[in-house]
C-alpha cells in the first residue's frame, strides 16, 4: 500500500475531524484521545456524509433503570437516516453482521522519516514539519 500525507497532527486536533480527498476518494479523519483512524466520508445506506455526523457514545445498561454513557466521541451518526458507525472499525450498529463503513489504516509518522518530494496532495502543498498524519490506500 502506498502512503499519503493528508496533514499535521496540528491541524487535527483531539476530539476534530477533517476531510481530505486521496486519489479522488473523500476520506473522513478522526482524532479521538490522540489516535487516528479513517473512514471512507460516504454512509453504505445512501451515501451521507460521516465526516459531518454527530460524534456521541454508547448507552450500556448491566441491568434494568442502571445506564452508563461510554465511549463517548468514538460513535458518528450519518446526518442523514442517523445510522451509527465506531470510528475505530466502521462497524454499524444498526446492522453489525452486515453493514459497515469501510475504514482505512491510519498512523502518525515523524516527518523526518518520510522521504522527501514528490508527495501526494490534493489541495495543498506539503510540507516536511514535526509530525503528519498519513493515510494508507
Amino acid at each position: 500500500m502506498k502512503k499519503y500525507v493528508v496533514g499535521s497532527t496540528k491541524d487535527i486536533p483531539e476530539g476534530s475531524r477533517t476531510l481530505v480527498h486521496v486519489k479522488g476518494r473523500p476520506i473522513a479523519i478522526f482524532n479521538i484521545k490522540g489516535e487516528y483512524f479513517g473512514l471512507f466520508d460516504r454512509c453504505p445506506h445512501l451515501g451521507g456524509s460521516l465526516c459531518r455526523g454527530a460524534l456521541t457514545g454508547l448507552i450500556q445498561s448491566k441491568m434494568p433503570g442502571e445506564y452508563s454513557f461510554v465511549r463517548e466521541g468514538e460513535i458518528v451518526r450519518c446526518p442523514w437516516h442517523g445510522w451509527e458507525f465506531d470510528i475505530r472499525t466502521g462497524k454499524s450498529y444498526c446492522d453489525p453482521e452486515k453493514i459497515r463503513a469501510r475504514n482505512f489504516p491510519v498512523s502518525v509518522e515523524d516527518g523526518r522519516h518520510l522521504m522527501e518530494g514528490p508527495y501526494v496532495a490534493e489541495t495543498v502543498p506539503v510540507k516536511v514539519e514535526d509530525d503528519y498524519v498519513v493515510v494508507e490506500l
